[in-house]
C-alpha cells in the first residue's frame, strides 16, 4: 500500500492513475487530517508527501513519522513545486529518502517508487542498516525491531539473522550458517533447524521473511507473493 498526500485533485488522481496502472495499490488524500485517519488503521510501504497542505505542511508531518517508532523506517518520496537545492537538502536531511520535483513526468515518477521499494523490500544496507519489508535490522547497534516493535534475540539467533540479511536476498547454503556462526568445524545441522525455528518464532509476522531454500539452505527476503 502506497499512501500519497496531495492538496491538488489532479495531481492527486493523476499520481493515483498512474501508480495503480502499473500495479501499486494506492491511496490518496487532499489534507492531512485523512491521512493520519488512515495512518491510524494500517503503515504503509510508501509514503509520498507534498510540502505544502492546508492544516499541516509536508515537512512537519515528516518530522512526525520519523519521530514515531512504527514510522520512522517506513520509506518517503517528497512530491514538491519548492525546487530549490536548499529546499531538497533541507527534506532529505530531515529524514525523507527521495525529493521529486513538480512538474514531472509519471514515468519517472513510478520507476522511483519502483526503486525505493526494491531497495526495501530486498534489505538495503546502510551504515550497518537493513530493511527487508517491515523488518529493521541496525547491526551496530544490534538492534532489531519489525513494525517498529524491539525483538530480543540471543546471539547466535542474532548471528543468523545477520547471516541472512548480509546476502542481500541470496539463498545462504547451510555449511555457510554453520561456519559463520557456529564455526568452521561444525557440522551438526540439526542445531541449525532448531535456532532457524525458534528465530522465526521470535519475529513473530517477520518471521514469514525468512524461507527454506530446499536441499540449499535459508535466505531472507520479501517475494512477489507476499506482497
Amino acid at each position: 500500500m502506497i499512501y500519497l498526500v496531495e492538496d491538488d485533485d489532479n495531481i492527486r488522481k493523476l499520481v493515483c492513475y498512474a501508480l495503480s496502472h502499473e500495479g501499486f495499490e494506492v491511496s490518496g488524500y487532499a489534507c492531512p487530517s485523512d491521512f493520519w485517519t488512515a495512518m491510524d488503521k494500517e503503515t504503509p510501504e510508501l509514503i509520498m508527501l507534498d510540502i505544502m497542505l492546508p492544516e499541516e505542511d509536508g515537512l512537519s508531518i515528516l518530522l512526525r513519522l520519523r519521530s514515531a517508532a512504527k514510522t520512522e523506517d517506513v520509506p518517503i518520496i517528497m512530491l514538491t513545486a519548492k525546487d530549490s537545492e536548499y529546499d531538497k537538502v533541507t527534506g532529505l536531511d530531515m529524514g525523507a529518502d527521495d525529493y521529486i520535483a513538480k512538474p514531472f513526468g509519471m514515468t519517472e515518477l513510478t520507476a522511483r517508487v519502483r526503486a525505493l521499494l526494491r531497495r526495501t523490500h530486498r534489505g538495503e544496507k546502510a551504515d550497518g542498516i537493513y530493511r527487508i519489508g517491515d523488518l529493521y535490522v541496525n547491526s551496530e547497534k544490534h538492534l532489531v525491531k519489525y513494525d517498529g516493535r524491539e525483538i530480543q534475540l540471543s546471539y547466535k539467533e542474532y548471528s543468523l539473522l545477520i547471516a541472512l540479511v548480509e546476502a542481500d536476498g541470496r539463498a545462504v547454503t547451510r555449511d555457510a550458517l554453520l561456519a559463520k556462526v557456529w564455526g568452521e568445524f561444525y557440522d551438526e545441522s540439526r542445531t541449525l533447524d532448531v535456532h532457524i525455528r525458534k528465530l522465526r518464532v521470535k519475529l513473530g509476522e517477520a518471521g514469514g521473511l525468512i524461507k527454506t531454500v530446499k536441499n540449499v539452505g535459508y535466505r531472507i527476503g520479501v517475494d512477489t507473493d507476499d506482497k
